[in-house]
Formats: C-alpha cells, sequence, structure tokens
C-alpha cells in the first residue's frame, strides 16, 4: 500500500514545535489545579487533538469537575457541566425550540451540548434516550432539532464520567456506546505527597480562578488539523491491525475491539507523536495509547471475569505478546523535529 498517498502533506517542523509548545503551556495551566495526575491530563488532551470524547469511570471526589473545567479554561473554550439524571430528556442536552409569542414563531434555545468541553456527569443515571442523544451528538458532533441541522463547535470534548461502585439505579451504557468513547480512563487517588500539595492550593482563592488561556478555540482547531496529517507509515500500520484483531482472537475476550477501535488508535497515536515533538507515528506511540483505547471496548468471556482478571491485565497481556515492529522514519533527517 502507498501510505504516501492516502495521507495529507505532513507538517513542517515550525509547526510541530509550536504545537508542542503549546500543549506543554496548556498542560502547565492545568497542574495548577490538578496534582500528581500528568499522565491522565495528556490522555485528555490527546483526545481533544484527535477529537475524541472520553469516558471517566472513578469515585466521586477526585476531582473529574475540576479537571473538565481547567481543560476548558486553558484553552479559552465554553465548559457546561451536565448532571445526568434519571428524568433528564434529550432536549434537556441538546436544546429546543421555544415559541416566541413577540414574533409569533419557534425559536431554538442551545442546550448545554454547545459548548466546546461538556461534562456529562454521571451519565449512567440518565435514561437510554438521553444516553443515546448525548452519543449521537459525540458521533456526528451535530444536532438536528425539528430537521435543522446544527453544527456544534470546534474543539467539542466530552467527558463522561461513570461511578464504578454505586449502579444502583442507573442504565448501564451498552458495548456499542462504550465504543463510542474514543478513549477510557481512570484518575485515582492522590499520591500523600500530591494530596497534601493540593490541601494547601485550595486553601485559598480556587486555583481555578488563576488559569489563564494560552490558546484560542480557534488555534486549536488548527492544532487538530495538523494532528490529522501526522505520518503512519506501513510497519504502523500493521502493528496497530495486529494489536486490534489480537482482542478478536483471544480466548480471554468474548467481544474484541472493533474497527472503529482500529481507527481510533491510529488517531491516538498521531496525537500522542505530535506531542511528543514528532511527525511521524511510532510503535512507542501506538503502545502508549492502546490499553486506554481498547479495554473499554473488550468484554471478557465469564470464565476470566470469574477469575478476577481485568480488563486491564487481560489487554496488557495481549500487546506485550506481539512483536514491536523497527521503528518507521522515512526522510526522517528533513522532517522530524524530536525523539
Amino acid at each position: 500500500m502507498n501510505t504516501e498517498a492516502t495521507q495529507t502533506s505532513r507538517p513542517t517542523a515550525d509547526d510541530v514545535r509550536s504545537v508542542q509548545s503549546t500543549v506543554m503551556q496548556i498542560r502547565d495551566q492545568i497542574e495548577r489545579v490538578i496534582v500528581g495526575k500528568r499522565a491522565v491530563i495528556d490522555r485528555l488532551l490527546t483526545a481533544m487533538l484527535a477529537e475524541g470524547h472520553v469516558l471517566i469511570e472513578d469515585v466521586p471526589g477526585i476531582g473529574k469537575t475540576k479537571l473538565a473545567r481547567s481543560i476548558s479554561a486553558a484553552i479559552g473554550g465554553r465548559f457546561h457541566r451536565v448532571q445526568f439524571t434519571p428524568d433528564l430528556l434529550p432536549g434537556d442536552v441538546t436544546g429546543s425550540l421555544i415559541y416566541n409569542q413577540s414574533s409569533a414563531s419557534f425559536q431554538f434555545h442551545e442546550g448545554p451540548i454547545f459548548s466546546n468541553v461538556v461534562l456529562a456527569d454521571e451519565i449512567n443515571r440518565a435514561g437510554p434516550r438521553t444516553q443515546s442523544a448525548l452519543l449521537e451528538a459525540m458521533e456526528e458532533r451535530q444536532v438536528t432539532v425539528d430537521v435543522e441541522t446544527r453544527a456544534l463547535p470546534r474543539p467539542f470534548l466530552v467527558i463522561a464520567t461513570q461511578n464504578p461502585v454505586e449502579l444502583e439505579g442507573t442504565f448501564p451504557l451498552p458495548e456499542a456506546q462504550l465504543d463510542r468513547f474514543f478513549l477510557g480512563t481512570e484518575i485515582g487517588y492522590p499520591e500523600r505527597d500530591d494530596e497534601r500539595d493540593m490541601l494547601r492550593r485550595f486553601r485559598g482563592i480556587d486555583p481555578l480562578d488563576a488559569i489563564t488561556p494560552v490558546v484560542t478555540p480557534e488555534e486549536i482547531a488548527r492544532m487538530i488539523e495538523l494532528t490529522q496529517s501526522i505520518y503512519i507509515g506501513d510497519a504502523v500500520e500493521d502493528y496497530i491491525l495486529d494489536i486490534v484483531s489480537a482482542t478478536r482472537n483471544s480466548h480471554e475476550i468474548e467481544l474484541g475491539a472493533s474497527p472503529r477501535s482500529t481507527l481510533a488508535l491510529a488517531r491516538a497515536g498521531q496525537a500522542h507523536a505530535l506531542m511528543e515533538g514528532r511527525d511521524f507515528v511510532i510503535p512507542d506511540d501506538i503502545r502508549a495509547m492502546a490499553a486506554s483505547v481498547l479495554t473499554h471496548r473488550i468484554l471478557p468471556s465469564a470464565r476470566v471475569e470469574l477469575r478476577g482478571r481485568t480488563k486491564s491485565e487481560i489487554v496488557g497481556a495481549l500487546i506485550a505478546d506481539i512483536p514491536v515492529p523497527a521503528e518507521e522514519n522515512p526522510e526522517a533527517d528533513e522532517h522530524t523535529t524530536g525523539n
């Protein structure tokens, strides 16, 4: 296959350096609020550059809302948090037509989905219709009300949360809907020293109020376009296909990763490479993102679940068994800017 013919022209060295520098500045601003969670921050920034959405499954009170608001503040974007409840209707998320008596006409009032960063808090507490309305907007990046379609802003990042402990009165997302999330991740409890640092930071003014936007949403949109032009060679493509195929052929997995997973893993590799200062993807980019892309998309067999083996352990073992190809770096001297 002629990979060059299927990809857009690669970004310049200056473009790559500029994006890497900007990402570092965004990360620095977020870390003024979120302490000791750089890996999680980078996963969300990767998703933003790849135009994907994130599912966070973790216990309450660990900073999910602060993280989402910090990202929005750092990119100068619009933020909305939606608390998903059983009585939440699709129109409460997407917006609806409201009759205006003065003009004797119906006017569309935007819902919270029309934001750059949307926190869908406890998404599994809303009914299936409302969940589907959100997931449709995530997939198509548009909302249709009364046959009229309205585009959502760019960037558009949905961060959905689920509490893995308290499941009473919830509507679990089926596998087909979980597959629509680009990345799945946890935040986890902070280390002791990080939690002490957090205590001191939040004694006075909320550090979130001190975040300074380092870019505009329009500049993020340009960074997204550059991400899509990062080069993926044939050997790396084969590596992606090998990893996804392994999830479908494992005796420990009842439902393997979908073709959407293949595309997501490639896009995640592109975003990771750009954040690392390269205009081409290497196998390490794929290895770094594979677990986050694939873990929430697979369904382990009942026998494996009874043994207490987690999804992360299964995916990690599969990746470890797949031979890593030699790094493919065509025209490296001319195009690369680092690593």
